[in-house]
């Protein structure tokens, strides 16, 4: 097939695409580019008319045939919800006389965690496909187009399609085919190990810890959590980005994969932690209490998603972005990348700069923080 002989369409919503050829291209490693997870932020006002997020998916197909490659595609009218910051790249480019917004975000909104961001039937797709996004920028006047938190079997794709990649560290904890927590443990330095246990005996030593999964998760549990999510997001962002109804159709359509876990006091929730869990790695991404329990944030959200990922098989937690804290738990540093394409050659060029000063700076970073892991020496 030539590439003459392929179509690109952009969509105003995944939701217009059929959910299973969506899926044969996404796979079943990652739920956050699954039609469901994303069809789920459409249809709950997460995304769409005033978030800042209007989805424009973009796919490629045959006159008649079933997609061939597809992207989840949104222009922003903001940064915020990325994770990756081009806050100052926005103003530079407007204080020169351009306008930075809209841009096209390719994403899972408000997620970062790694996953495909080109969802292919044959890697041959990926260079039309990022060609599509490209002249969908320039044939409307976008400034760029960003690609975040992309999986590393894909990153060549968008570096042999001529983008600017960029590297930061995100902390992640990865399974050496270990068997319980006790031997994960017992790969620490003597402090490290005591340290955990005191914690994890902290947090646990007033609640009770209930973890659920599919249809054991209720709409008194979602209710709960709502109220953690609304505070937790009131705190960092200034409002939450999902709305209570993304909730309920992640449960209704994704249970399987959720995991929430519940801390309880005298039978009523007072603390909660969501992961969603793929094919081979568990994903932290929101928590919340009501009330303070030394200790608890790190109890729900890193030592249960370990004791978790080794019951399941599962060879890596991602816990979410940033969080130095997040060493001294066995959570190492890890490379994460995106990728940028800028139409403008000379903001191009100093972004490009830009990126190889930063890239440097982050390369030292991450091998300070592997110098100081609490792993035993030797």
């Amino acid at each position: 097939m030539s590439e003459a002989d392929l179509t690109a369409r952009v969509g105003g919503s995944v939701s217009a695409f059929d959910r299973s050829e969506w899926n044969a291209l996404a796979g079943s490693e990652n739920p956050f580019v699954s039609h469901e997870f994303l069809t789920a932020l459409e249809e709950s006002g997460s995304v769409g008319a005033g978030t800042g997020w209007q989805s424009v998916p973009i796919v490629l197909g045959t006159e008649g045939g079933p997609l061939l490659a597809a992207m989840p595609a949104y222009l922003k009218s903001h940064s915020q919800g990325e994770y990756v910051f081009d806050h100052s790249w926005a103003d530079a480019y407007e204080r020169a006389g351009g306008r930075y917004y809209p841009k096209l975000q390719i994403a899972a909104p408000f997620t970062p965690a790694t996953g495909p961001r080109l969802l292919l039937s044959d890697d041959a797709f990926a260079a039309p496909l990022l060609s599509a996004a490209e002249q969908l920028c320039t044939q409307n006047g976008f400034s760029s187009a960003h690609a975040t938190f992309i999986e590393p079997g894909q990153q060549r794709l968008f570096d042999d399609a001529g983008w600017l990649l960029r590297s930061d560290i995100q902390f992640h904890w990865r399974n050496r085919g270990l068997d319980s927590f006790d031997q994960f443990l017992a790969t620490l330095a003597s402090r490290k190990r005591k340290d955990l246990r005191k914690e994890r005996a902290a947090a646990q030593a007033d609640v009770e810890i209930v973890r659920l999964r599919g249809g054991d998760i209720r709409p008194e549990h979602w209710d709960a959590f709502w109220h953690f999510y609304q505070d937790t997001g009131a705190r960092k962002w200034g409002q939450p980005y999902l709305t209570r109804e993304a909730f309920d159709l992640f449960g209704e359509r994704m249970g399987d994969a959720i995991l929430l876990i519940l801390a309880l006091q005298d039978g009523a929730p007072i603390a909660g932690a969501l992961n969603f869990i793929g094919a081979d790695a568990i994903y932290g991404r929101y928590w919340g209490c009501t009330r303070d329990v030394r200790f608890l944030h790190f109890e729900l959200c890193y030592y249960q998603a370990i004791d978790v990922a080794i019951e399941l098989g599962l060879s890596r937690v991602e816990a979410g972005a940033q969080g130095g804290h997040k060493l001294a738990r066995g959570y190492e540093p890890v490379e994460t990348v995106s990728a940028h394409w800028i139409a403008d050659p000379g903001f191009r060029e100093a972004v490009a700069e830009f990126l190889e000063r930063e890239r440097a700076g982050v390369a030292a970073d991450r091998n300070y923080l592997s110098n100081r892991t609490p792993f035993r020496k030797g």
